[in-house]
């Protein structure tokens, strides 16, 4: 059993971790020619939100989403945002589940634990509420990849196209339809028109 010392210890060197989520950039959008693409602290507080409004549309635990969102990628702190490409190369799964486990290795039981299994249930994908969450992860790389797109990136066309066959819930087919017609600045103009 860990003393008080040592698990405010271990939480806090965690808490300064995850600021590093802050500083990682996104590495896929950079073959797009996207010099400072989002930093994985972007991603994830967006594809928490995204997770929890995908959820109340599909009638899943929309809390449980929204968690599994926000522990997703905290693999890639310490090994890096594994683009598609790498992974023909190199086995990212494998890194980032020892990523985790080693991050999570000192904290208290119960920390440990959920995290842990959060982590796990979003890879293994055979729950709902999984499944959206990664709908919601794909999603946001999608809004990010159609802002780029709009902003003069025409590589970022790529994540649009190939985007919709990875989606399985039909909330998240049909919001990645309205994401391919929608202006990254619609909403702004429209605030500008009242």
């Amino acid at each position: 059993k860990l003393s008080m010392k040592k698990m405010n210890k271990a939480l806090v060197d965690l808490f300064f971790e995850l600021g590093m989520q802050k500083k990682v950039e996104h590495a896929g959008l950079k073959f797009a020619g996207v010099k400072h693409p989002d930093t994985l602290g972007e991603h994830t507080c967006r594809a928490a939100q995204i997770g929890y409004v995908l959820a109340l549309a599909e009638g899943a635990n929309a809390e449980h989403v929204a968690t599994m969102c926000l522990i997703h990628d905290i693999g890639e702190i310490r090994i890096g945002d594994f683009h598609r490409i790498a992974s023909r190369y190199l086995k990212s799964a494998e890194a980032e589940c020892k990523a985790v486990f080693e991050q999570t290795e000192e904290l208290p039981k119960i920390h440990k634990e959920h995290i842990r299994e959060l982590w796990t249930e979003f890879s293994d994908q055979k729950t709902l509420e999984s499944q959206l969450a990664r709908d919601a992860d794909l999603l946001e790389t999608i809004l990010q990849a159609k802002e780029y797109l709009d902003n003069g990136y025409k590589a970022a066309s790529r994540w649009l196209s190939n985007g919709s066959k990875f989606l399985q819930s039909k909330t998240a087919k049909n919001l990645f339809d309205e994401i391919t017609k929608t202006g990254f600045a619609d909403w702004w103009d429209l605030l500008n028109k009242v």
